[in-house]
């Protein structure tokens, strides 16, 4: 649902309501121009009275529990956290701004020609809550392209770094040195209003993910092709088709599956690894680029991003000692084996999802589309059929379905990307749209530093009267 349509007050309430410091960044910019920044300062003037009033009306209203369990166990579950761009329900998955994964791909504007959205569109959308029109996402895909370069010296500490260095190490050091650059440090150095940190952090997001791909193309190129020169950015092509092109992929197919790879990854909430971590970072006033090199450091964990590479690492195990002909009986006793040596089914299961992840859903609707008959697709859609009733029998899975890992990885491999380990690279560069949107809004609403309370267990103990 676009965020327009929830708000109950306009600007001019706002100029009633609020001292001017809080409407300092509205700009009365109409609904079908292409100036994101002015349309965002609208949408944020509009948000910050209804969320002052909402907190006076009911700032003090209880809103969950906490538990010992949720204490030790990573804090599942607990309400704790505000992220205006997403929200995971656990029943139908994912939702951008209210709309889900299939509405996107119909709603969203896509390349002429093409049948999967843009990702310059969802980050539109994650931003303001409105679908955009294409002239808007046009606009989007211009100003990445011309921010595209990095800075030299980043050139050099990629083209310096040991090839043995993980992919995911190299994006970190590079997004972190890209800091130079950054117009919120300049700014907050200067002493200018808090009111106003929202549109630093927005002028060094966009200029962060639009250097994004040019920092990834030229790690995959370093890490896996002697050091090739990476393309140079073509202004008329949109985000996704550029990162390609760079990458040294000129499938279309491939440029269409980046395309929707890089939209369905792109946010999850806000309670996830990356995300939070990026929050967390931020709410100590840290810059994006600072914020997110930490949230792609969290990514890069077996547990989060490297799962999609731990999934192909079991399948390759698989037909290793099976072959790629299997029958539903060898597949049935391989995954006991693994279950029975204490080991998990890779790319199964979530921490909040109860149903198929609807991100593995649209990759296998284009997997049955444009590669049918490929054997390791194959070998997954019988996993798919097998799996569930398995872990069921166990009685101890919640969720018993396959994420958006189960697929990824067999997809980028169709299409000749077989190095591993880089996949969590096209994960990172995808996620920055989510995270990156969300900061804008926590700088845009001024969220505090973050800081919970921690207690001992024997603290613990002594709050709940155990001996």
């Amino acid at each position: 649902m676009a965020l327009s349509r929830l708000l109950p007050t306009s600007r001019a309430l706002c100029q009633q309501r609020l001292p001017a410091a809080l409407c300092m960044s509205s700009r009365n910019v109409s609904a079908d121009s292409t100036d994101l920044k002015g349309i965002l300062a609208d949408k944020i003037a509009d948000e910050r009275v209804r969320v002052k009033e909402f907190r006076q009306k009911f700032g003090s209203q209880t809103v969950g529990e906490v538990t010992v369990d949720m204490m030790y166990g990573g804090m599942r579950g607990i309400k704790g956290l505000v992220t205006e761009t997403s929200h995971l329900d656990p029943e139908e998955g994912i939702a951008f701004r209210g709309y889900t994964i299939p509405q996107l791909r119909e709603k969203l504007p896509k390349a002429p020609g093409g049948e999967e959205p843009l990702p310059e569109g969802l980050f539109w959308l994650l931003l303001t809550g409105q679908i955009p029109s294409e002239a808007q996402v046009k606009s989007v895909s211009k100003a990445w392209a011309e921010q595209a370069d990095l800075p030299s010296h980043v050139v050099n500490l990629l083209n310096n770094l040991p090839a043995k260095v993980h992919p995911m190490s190299q994006l970190s050091a590079a997004i972190t040195a890209c800091n130079t650059e950054s117009k919120f440090v300049k700014a907050y150095n200067e002493g200018v209003n808090k009111m106003t940190y929202w549109e630093h952090t927005f002028d060094d997001s966009m200029n962060l993910i639009a250097k994004l791909p040019t920092i990834a193309a030229i790690i995959y190129k370093n890490v896996y092709r002697n050091g090739e020169s990476v393309a140079p950015i073509d202004g008329d092509k949109d985000w996704s088709a550029n990162f390609c092109k760079m990458l040294g992929y000129n499938e279309p197919q491939f440029t269409e599956l980046m395309r929707l790879y890089l939209t369905i990854h792109s946010d999850h909430e806000g309670g996830n690894v990356s995300a939070h971590t990026c929050h967390l970072v931020g709410s100590a006033l840290s810059d994006p680029y600072l914020s997110l090199a930490a949230g792609m450091n969290g990514l890069a964990g077996p547990l989060h991003g490297l799962a999609n590479q731990e999934v192909l690492v079991w399948l390759t195990k698989l037909q290793q000692q099976l072959g790629k002909d299997v029958s539903d009986e060898q597949l049935k006793e391989f995954v006991w084996k693994t279950l029975k040596s204490g080991q998990v089914v890779p790319g199964y299961g979530h921490a909040v999802l109860r149903k198929t992840d609807p991100r593995y859903t649209c990759q296998r609707e284009f997997a049955l589309k444009h590669l049918p008959n490929d054997p390791m697709f194959k070998l997954v859609g019988q996993i798919y059929k097998i799996v569930p009733d398995i872990l069921l029998q166990l009685g101890k899975v919640k969720n018993p379905w396959p994420n958006v890992d189960a697929h990824s990885g067999v997809l980028l491999q169709y299409y000749g990307m077989r190095e591993m380990g880089y996949y969590t690279v096209l994960f990172g560069v995808s996620r920055a749209l989510g995270v990156l949107s969300s900061l804008v809004w926590d700088r845009a609403l001024g969220l505090p530093i973050e800081r919970p309370k921690s207690m001992t267990t024997d603290g613990l103990m002594k709050l709940c009267g155990a001996k």
